[in-house]
């Protein structure tokens, strides 16, 4: 009898030091955690990412006038010029050959940031055909694991920007190059037709994600990852994008039949048939933020293909097919033909652009200040000027930016959205 007692107590005793064993692991594992975690978002904040512009990125962001032209001074110093280094191909083709070496040393986030995250996975469409560091630095900004990213590369990029981009794609599982790619042309169908590639791949490879948005290589965030998940929530399954009355001389792009020759487009004065749908055909532009249900409807719908291969020897086809797709009863996430409905890009959140005939004194009516960068085809290309604006507004994105043209001006809002990504309780 003592002996049984004896074995029943020590039973006991060791099944209780196996769970005080088992908590003290427990807590270990945990605090250990919390730690890795806390020094890895420490180790993943960009401030002084890039040693050559010494500039305080927290002033110009709050628009602080004396910093921002320090920031352009220190583009004009020798040491600036000397000692700047871009990476170039063979340095991402070289990095990538250690994937995990490569997303460490580049900061990537290789973890959801939070449950609502995790649970709102978003698709890219990313259409490039040069400049490797541009699409890194946009692709590290915009990286997360849920998400997933369908670039198409050009067919006539060079050999090597498409062996980069290859490279910098294989050592993630949720990005991949199109399936499909194009000889893209200004202004021809075939600007449509990349991103219809990318489409289809990301419809046939995940059905978990909830919108779709297209993206240039010369784009940026100009939110957190959080705040585009809180944003694209609040649509409730609607569409986001430009669309409005056309434009009587904007007419002509679709009332006439243009073909490429020499890979430009030039105009015919072949009439065309009138378009083979009933709604009007609206103005807008090539960005756009679609739901999932969006792309199944008109990639599987005749009247929709119908319309499409209409459109095929149009000039500047993206700029009028998402608008009137936006307008067609029955499409999901779309809104009503009546212009009562019509969206400026400014009300849009797909994207925010200045145009330089628009720019201006906003107190007087302007919808937005004068570019702080240079002007491509009327297109402002942001300066770090821009920024405290920008950052106001409700768009998603910001076009265009450019190294070559105000390096602060990324490096900066980088910072910024990172800096406020792994810390979403600072007001920052």
């Amino acid at each position: 009898m003592l002996t049984r007692k004896l074995r029943k107590c020590k039973v006991k005793q060791v099944n209780f030091l196996f769970l005080v064993a088992l908590a003290v692991a427990a807590f270990t594992f945990v605090t250990n955690r919390s730690k890795s975690l806390f020094f890895t978002n420490m180790d993943l904040e960009l401030k002084k990412d890039n040693p050559v512009i010494s500039v305080n990125c927290t002033k110009i962001i709050k628009g602080d006038l004396e910093e921002i032209q320090k920031s352009k001074l220190e583009l004009l110093t020798v040491k600036y010029k000397s000692q700047r280094h871009q990476l170039t191909e063979d340095d991402y083709i070289n990095m990538t050959n250690d994937c995990e070496s490569f997303t460490r040393d580049r900061k990537y986030i290789l973890y959801p940031l939070s449950k609502e995250e995790h649970e709102f996975p978003i698709a890219y469409s990313i259409v490039v055909y040069h400049r490797i560091d541009m699409l890194e630095r946009l692709l590290r900004s915009i990286y997360t694991p849920q998400n997933y990213y369908c670039i198409h590369v050009d067919k006539k990029s060079s050999p090597s920007f498409q062996n980069a981009v290859k490279a910098i794609a294989s050592c993630f599982e949720n990005v991949f190059i199109a399936s499909q790619l194009e000889n893209v042309v200004y202004a021809s169908w075939t600007r449509v037709q990349a991103d219809l590639n990318c489409m289809k791949d990301l419809h046939n490879r995940n059905a978990k994600w909830k919108y779709l948005i297209n993206l240039c290589g010369m784009d940026f965030p100009i939110k957190t990852n959080q705040e585009m998940v809180e944003m694209l929530k609040g649509l409730k399954g609607q569409n986001s994008m430009e669309t409005e009355r056309m434009p009587p001389h904007k007419e002509v792009r679709w009332r006439k039949h243009y073909e490429i020759v020499d890979n430009s487009i030039r105009k015919t004065e072949t009439d065309k048939e009138p378009p083979p749908i009933e709604t009007p055909v609206f103005s807008g532009s090539a960005y756009y933020i679609v739901t999932r249900a969006f792309v199944n409807y008109i990639l599987e719908n005749e009247m929709i293909q119908r319309f499409l291969e209409w459109s095929k020897d149009t000039y500047s086809p993206d700029e009028f097919i998402w608008a009137t797709l936006q307008r067609i009863p029955g499409v999901p996430g779309s809104v009503p033909a009546n212009s009562k409905y019509d969206v400026s890009d400014m009300n849009a959140y797909a994207r925010f652009v200045k145009w330089q005939y628009l720019e201006g004194d906003v107190a007087k009516g302007a919808p937005y200040p004068p570019c702080a960068g240079n002007h491509v085809r009327s297109v402002c290309i942001f300066g770090a000027g821009d920024l405290e604006f920008m950052l106001q507004k409700h768009h998603l994105f910001g076009n265009k930016f450019d190294i070559d043209v105000d390096p602060a001006a990324i490096m900066c809002l980088e910072e910024h959205l990172r800096h406020k990504a792994l810390n979403p309780e600072l007001q920052v």
